[in-house]
């Protein structure tokens, strides 16, 4: 079943196992051979697309790290360029004695070509790039059993650059897409992404093309369905009738997929004969004794480059997973940070300086336990915008709730402002009050009247209203006097009292249906 699926979906799990050896000696005893125009008609040049990335990799990445402000060294005049007769290209790579079936034909020489003659700078560039880069592919190819041939993939895929992001979100030196990065276990967030991790990103790859081998014991046809998925390959090949040579349904693949075993060829060309093109290697700023060091807590690049004699721009380039600058560790988790040999005892030695340097800067930890209780009381003196600041002294009788309907405010908004969490209140506590700027000295003159529940105020004293100077509100379902005066400017709930002849008490017993007289 999981084989069924993973063949849908073109990401699929299994090992190599006798196959592969299998493979491997057939491929030696079958050698590599010309196909003539007369096996297939092969006329088709290399898109421009593939050309335009070679091109737009090479500017973003090489270009732009020495400095570079102009597209001048893209395009080689070919004044030194060194072409071979088919026969040379061929013996060339009959002698390499790959165990990948390595064909060449017109299309083949085209990529041989673009390598070594259209695009010699960007072949020296990623040549000095491999000096770091493939020792790392080589390592996890062989820990597998798969052939090292495969180091060949991320030259054509990103051109080596860990950074490599394409239009349709596939990403880092293998290409992922995101769904099969995370089908294979790579972490992707917004911190984090493991198609940028060369180690991570290739023990993935690696896992991807064994499963890919287990269908079809065929390294040429597993290159092919890393490109383009095993979907379109099936459909290939059943489209063909059945035929599983790779030229025999070269047609039959999707356009874009056509010239990506070419490419792979030229690509392997190139790195074992550039030396006999006149291609100068352009020497990598990466460092070639490296070590790793396991990270256990939050850690910035910029902590570890303002006290050890690296730059921020050489840990990126070692560590190009890490997208903001941050080693999001802690928690029990650890994260590696590759860094050149030399800088590792000094940084085991500083760690704990490192660590603290500036910490409050870069991770302000006071929210990881917040206490809303202390939030609440530290913010609570902050003052409303266009509002006066009064100060109010309880008095016998007083409860919270009257003090607030006194003074027109919320009663939540009189507890934050005095930083209370309950209703409780004593005689003789300062209550801070924000009430409106111009209506300061009408908030003023009741400083002095007790109210809300002393005894002196149980009754109100009635103000007779004329026929014709108030109107009767309804009151409705969870309206309070409070409420309703807020809806009258210039109303408060003890005029409503005062024009209705409430006490207290009968404030209390207010229900809906009742109707109050508001005065016009």
């Amino acid at each position: 079943m999981r084989f069924f699926v993973l063949c849908l979906i073109g990401m699929l799990g299994g090992s190599v196992a006798k196959a592969e050896v299998r493979d491997t000696v057939r491929m030696k005893l079958d050698p590599p051979r010309l196909l003539t125009p007369k096996m297939i008609v092969l006329t088709d040049s290399i898109p421009g697309a593939f050309i335009e990335k070679l091109d737009v990799l090479y500017e973003k990445w090489y270009i732009s790290k020495q400095g570079g402000e102009d597209n001048e060294v893209l395009y080689d005049t070919g004044e030194d360029a060194v072409t071979m007769p088919d026969s040379v290209y061929l013996a060339r790579l009959d002698s390499l004695n790959s165990a990948i079936r390595l064909s060449y034909n017109e299309i083949v020489r085209n990529y041989i070509e673009l390598y070594t003659v259209r695009r010699k700078s960007q072949s020296g560039a990623m040549i000095g790039l491999s000096e770091y880069y493939f020792p790392i592919f080589e390592e996890i190819l062989a820990r597998e059993g798969l052939p090292l041939e495969l180091k060949y993939l991320p030259v054509i895929e990103s051109a080596l650059n860990p950074r490599a992001f394409s239009r349709a979100g596939a990403c880092g030196l293998w290409q992922f897409m995101y769904g099969t990065g995370k089908m294979y276990k790579l972490e992707i967030n917004s911190f984090v992404d493991e198609r940028r991790d060369p180690v991570k990103s290739s023990e993935a790859a690696v896992t991807y093309l064994k499963d890919l081998y287990q269908i079809y014991e065929d390294w040429i046809l597993v290159i092919v369905a890393y490109n383009c998925g095993p979907g379109n390959v099936n459909k290939a090949i059943r489209r063909s009738g059945g035929k599983k040579n790779y030229w025999d349904i070269y047609y039959l693949l999707p356009k874009e997929t056509r010239g990506y075993v070419p490419a792979f060829i030229g690509a392997m060309y190139l790195f074992n004969y550039y030396d006999k093109h006149n291609i100068a290697v352009v020497e990598n700023e990466l460092p070639t004794m490296c070590d790793t060091i396991m990270i256990s807590d939050a850690l910035h690049f910029e902590q570890v480059t303002n006290l050890l004699d690296i730059s921020v721009e050489q840990l990126r380039d070692l560590n190009p997973q890490y997208q903001a600058d941050i080693v999001p560790a802690g928690f029990g988790k650890s994260y590696p940070l590759r860094m050149p040999y030399n800088y590792v005892t000094e940084f085991i030695d500083r760690q704990d300086t490192i660590f603290a340097y500036n910490r409050l800067a870069y991770f302000n930890d006071s929210d990881r336990t917040a206490d809303p209780r202390v939030r609440f009381k530290k913010h609570a003196h902050v003052a409303p915008s266009n509002r006066a600041k009064l100060v109010y002294t309880v008095k016998n009788g007083d409860v919270i709730g009257g003090i607030a309907m006194k003074f027109d405010v919320r009663l939540n908004d009189l507890k934050y402002w005095n930083g209370m969490t309950r209703n409780l209140i004593r005689v003789g506590q300062k209550l801070v009050v924000y009430v409106p700027k111009n209506k300061v000295d009408y908030y003023k003159s009741k400083m002095g009247t007790a109210y809300a529940g002393s005894a002196s105020n149980n009754e109100v004293q009635v103000e007779p209203l004329n026929e014709g100077e108030y109107f009767y509100y309804t009151i409705k379902k969870g309206e309070n006097l409070w409420s309703i005066a807020k809806k009258f400017e210039g109303v408060t709930n003890r005029d409503i009292m005062k024009w209705n002849g409430l006490s207290e008490k009968a404030v209390r017993k207010l229900k809906p249906g009742q109707k109050l007289k508001i005065k016009i």
